[in-house]
């Protein structure tokens, strides 16, 4: 085969390589989360740098120009080092995943996102504004039993907040599994074409805004906010960023496109695994701040809403601008 021959064959694979590992270079993250400019990802790298070896030997064997064979031997070489790369520590990759590629995926889903947002705070709002003109709804909402226990647990003269009983360590781990057992319902419902999800949505959102709207027009209304504005920025954000990828898994079951079905619905499990990741730290973060700050009855209001605001800004910049800058996230 002459030369010309062996570079028009294979001319459009050395580009294909070039490009991708200029693309890892400069962000060695993004090989391995997205495909690059011609579907290569890591998955190819070892077959693509198997067939380099061998058209550089080819080349040499048949003694092509140096400069064809300088170029093969450099691609080589830089294909060496990203297949031999020491792997980042563990913990880095978790600080990068949590810090960037679980922002950027969130908002690569933004459709899903505001449909959950909109499904959830809809009828919070909703049911809170009903109850404030007909109290006596509560009662199609919630049983006699519901509405005494929490009144009893915003009792403003109650030792602490959002709770009539455990200690801190306790509601911790209580508040850990509770929440996260949503929070994976919510994307799980999904399957049901998402349906499932978006009852879960919209039930979270009528109780929310019922035990909201009774407290405020009863008069409890102060310690409930208290309680709530602070580990809310994670707690609500987290059930809406979990609805969200419920419905992107029930929208790849209907409306796979041009892949399988199957494929489709994978390819959703594996971006809402991934936000599911994302979901479980908040909702953890959100447990802790709910056992041992949220509870604290002694904070004066000024307090509680000055954290609120604080976290509520860092959680939303978080998400906005959270590795803007860098690669997207599949």
């Amino acid at each position: 085969m002459k030369q010309e021959q062996f570079v028009a064959r294979y001319q459009p694979e050395w580009q294909a390589l070039e490009r991708w590992l200029a693309i890892r270079g400069r962000d060695p993250r993004r090989a391995r989360r997205t495909p690059g400019p011609d579907g290569l990802d890591d998955a190819d790298m070892p077959q693509r740098y198997r067939r380099l070896c061998q058209q550089l030997a080819l080349a040499r064997r048949r003694g092509y120009s140096p400069q064809l064979v300088a170029r093969l031997q450099s691609l080589m070489q830089q294909g060496h080092g990203v297949l031999y790369r020491t792997p980042a520590p563990r913990w880095r990759r978790a600080v990068e995943f949590l810090f960037a590629d679980f922002p950027q995926l969130v908002r690569s889903q933004a459709r899903a996102m505001w449909v959950a947002t909109a499904v959830f705070v809809i009828p919070l709002v909703g049911t809170f504004a009903a109850l404030q003109w007909h109290p006596e709804l509560i009662h199609l909402l919630m049983g006699n039993d519901e509405i005494a226990r929490m009144e009893r647990m915003y009792d403003p003269s109650s030792p602490h907040l959002g709770r009539d009983s455990g200690t801190d360590w306790m509601m911790f781990g209580y508040y850990i599994m509770n929440n996260i057992s949503i929070g994976l319902r919510t994307f799980a419902s999904g399957l049901l074409a998402g349906v499932g999800t978006l009852l879960v949505l919209l039930f979270n959102g009528l109780t929310i805004g019922a035990v909201a709207g009774h407290l405020q027009h009863v008069g409890h209304g102060d310690p409930f906010w208290r309680f709530v504005v602070g580990h809310g920025a994670f707690e609500l954000t987290a059930i809406v960023i979990a609805g969200g990828a419920g419905l992107q898994l029930g929208m790849k079951l209907l409306a796979p496109g041009r892949r399988r079905r199957i494929d489709a619905l994978v390819e959703g499990g594996v971006i809402g695994a991934r936000l599911c990741l994302g979901v479980a730290a908040m909702l953890l973060v959100a447990a802790f701040i709910e056992a041992f700050w949220s509870s604290i009855a002694d904070v004066p209001a000024w307090g509680k809403y000055s954290v609120a605001a604080v976290l509520w800004t860092l959680v939303l910049l978080w998400l906005w601008r959270g590795g803007r800058g860098g690669a997207r996230a599949d």
